[in-house]
């Protein structure tokens, strides 16, 4: 019984797309950290002066390190302000995104409401003569019956 309402919940068309979201979210996320790390960021460290961010760390032990991976392979307490520089900018990329795609979403959306109000019905015929007659007409200005509802 259990099982059976549990199939019946994954197989609804939102949880589905839910799931397919999730997975295409998760590529994506790749996709811009190496867009930051890989592309953006070289460039950007050698336009202010040949630094590699990735490797901005501050040590917060009494020992010196020349690299992180040399503080962590020594297991010292390190604070990874690269690492969180590259984090953030690719935090900005993803929600640019995001918006750009949301705003899409919704100018079609716009467009397509437009579309539906302007196909709509302006007239309608008269049950006794059949005349065109405007929608929101309450008598038929060619027989003068009564008409009820739209």
């Amino acid at each position: 019984m259990i099982l059976k309402e549990f199939k019946t919940f994954v197989m609804r068309g939102n949880v589905l797309d839910l799931a397919v979201a999730v997975i295409i979210g998760g590529v994506f996320g790749k996709i811009v950290s190496s867009l930051v790390n890989d592309v953006l960021m070289p460039p950007i460290g050698l336009i202010v002066g040949k630094v590699d961010f990735s490797g901005l760390f501050l040590n917060l032990s009494d020992g010196t390190y020349a690299t992180l991976a040399e503080a962590q392979k020594a297991g010292a307490p390190v604070i990874k302000y690269g690492l969180f520089i590259n984090t953030v900018i690719d935090f900005l990329i993803v929600s640019f995104v995001i918006f750009l795609v949301v705003r899409v979403a919704n100018r079609l959306q716009r467009i397509q409401e437009k579309t539906e109000a302007a196909a709509a019905p302006t007239t309608k015929e008269c049950p006794q003569c059949l005349s065109v007659i405007p929608l929101r007409a309450t008598r038929c200005g060619h027989c003068t019956s009564t008409l009820t509802g739209p």
